[in-house]
């Protein structure tokens, strides 16, 4: 094992997915969503020139889009590909309003989107709509170093709250791989997780209110400074993982938490699945309150990360690794548990080799292993990717029980993710998309999920490519109120459409 010194803060990993997030790449454009999944387009209006001149009159000929739409249509992913020939780039509330209040009456559809970073299909068209883009939205409306709260736009990328905020010893309480191209809107929207669940929680406690327009323009001011507020039903809660399918978030507040003055991470090795667990257990109960992330990466994952993107790891050769990473207030008192937990997992033989760091560069180059896996495996050709919760014994056990299913129509299978709170992202990458591991793929996992008492969806919604599978983790009566919920706000269904319950 390997000690270092605690020298220096982590404030800022380097945006080493930058390029990823912010671009296409040509190759591998996906066959159209509407063709791969025979889907048969709604009963929506289609757009004329009225239309076109109406909607230049609210945000003006230049933000208005109808050329080189191919970043709008296509996600991140290239899994799922649209026929938008439109795009609209309002810049505030009251433009959001009158766009949907005309496509309301004219019964067009529209897709809203954020930062394009999701990963199942919720924030690009399916066949035509209108893709309404919160990009222009981005201004940071306040934050108070006092109370911690933060206001802003739903089209503020993650990245700049979070600076903003670090300016006046605040962190935002959401750290994601994309945070340097996501929107704080689509977070809230799809209700992400990120790297620090374990310490900060979801998004439904961080945040303490919304601005949202309604299907029909209606604008709901639900924005609020505080955390107590008994007040009847939280409407906030209706937009807080709804994807856009019933109203489009424009702004929002959120507590943000205190910068830690100190941080450490550590990169471990293990024999099996059961020292990983094992470790856990010991993580939480050595290292307590400061404890902020407990992350899995496996050796196939780990793999494609260092070899695609030339990294180095500080240790290899091991099964299973374990990044754990601490935040607390005193580095010395921190280092000094950090160092009892590790003595501890050594001596029982749970933990084989690792290294420890509170160095910022060193850390940054650690957590580079696992944040540039997602993007790696893509390397590969075409990626099935599943974001799942588990039970933590059942945790890694679907990554076997998917290598056997799928044998030789898979180039790699493998698993990695937040450990800490149950979130397991399941891969399984092929050199490209076929309908025969398609069908091996679906909807085993989902069903195999469901047996063992997961969820279908950890963090990343439902989106297009899991509408089908709902079931699995929804029972008929709940999902009949979400119908009921959507008709209510939504009867005309013209907010993004095909997605979670279409």
């Amino acid at each position: 094992m390997k000690k270092m010194s605690a020298t220096g803060l982590l404030k800022l990993r380097p945006n080493v997915v930058k390029s990823f997030f912010r671009t296409y790449k040509a190759s591998g454009i996906p066959e159209l969503t509407q063709v791969r999944h025979n889907v048969k387009r709604g009963n929506y209006a289609t757009l004329e020139g009225k239309d076109i001149a109406f909607f230049e009159s609210i945000v003006g000929k230049n933000h208005l889009v109808q050329d080189d739409l191919q970043g709008y249509n296509v996600d991140f992913m290239r899994s799922v590909r649209g026929s938008s020939q439109l795009v609209l780039r309002p810049s505030s509330t009251q433009e959001v309003s009158a766009i949907l209040k005309y496509c309301n009456e004219r019964k067009l559809a529209v897709c809203p989107q954020g930062g394009n970073t999701g990963l199942v299909g919720g924030s690009v068209p399916v066949c035509d709509e209108i893709v309404l883009s919160l990009a222009r939205l981005d201004k940071i409306l306040h934050i108070d170093e006092i109370t911690g709260i933060a206001a802003c736009e739903a089209g503020c990328i993650l990245e700049n709250l979070d600076l903003k905020a670090r300016e006046l010893g605040l962190v935002v309480p959401l750290d994601l791989g994309a945070k340097s191209s996501c929107h704080i809107g689509g977070n809230v929207s799809t209700n992400a997780g990120g790297l620090r669940v374990l310490r900060y929680g979801n998004l439904h406690g961080s945040v303490l209110g919304v601005e949202a327009v309604l299907a029909n323009g209606d604008v709901l001011d639900l924005m609020s400074d505080f955390k107590k507020d008994n007040t009847g039903y939280h409407l906030k809660h209706l937009f807080i993982g709804s994807e856009g399918t019933l109203g489009v978030v424009t702004k929002v507040s959120m507590l943000c938490a205190p910068q830690s003055q100190a941080q450490h991470v550590a990169f471990l090795g293990l024999s099996s699945f059961d020292d990983v667990l094992k470790t856990f257990r010991d993580s939480r109960q050595f290292l307590g309150e400061i404890l902020s992330s407990c992350e899995l990466i496996d050796a196939n994952s780990l793999d494609a990360s260092v070899n695609h993107f030339k990294l180095n790891s500080p240790i290899e050769g091991y099964p299973f690794y374990m990044l754990i990473e601490t935040s607390g207030s005193n580095a010395e008192h921190d280092m000094e548990k950090f160092n009892r937990f590790l003595e501890n997992g050594m001596e029982k033989g749970q933990i084989i080799d690792g290294t420890i760091t509170g160095e910022v560069g060193k850390m940054q180059e650690i957590w580079k292993l696992r944040e540039l896996v997602p993007v790696a495996l893509i390397e590969d050709g075409f990626c099935f990717k599943y974001d799942i919760s588990l039970p933590l014994r059942e945790f890694y056990h679907i990554v076997e029980v998917m290598q056997e299913r799928v044998g030789n129509l898979a180039t790699r299978v493998c698993g990695y993710g937040h450990l800490g709170d149950s979130n397991l992202h399941l891969n399984i990458c092929c050199q490209e998309f076929t309908q025969e591991i398609y069908k091996c793929i679906e909807p085993f996992v989902y069903e195999y999920t469901s047996q063992v008492k997961g969820s279908i969806s950890a963090e990343h919604g439902i989106g297009f490519l899991k509408k089908n599978y709902l079931k699995y983790s929804k029972s008929p009566a709940a999902i009949s109120k979400m119908r009921e919920l959507k008709q209510l706000l939504d009867p005309n269904s013209i907010l993004n459409p095909y997605k979670v319950l279409n």
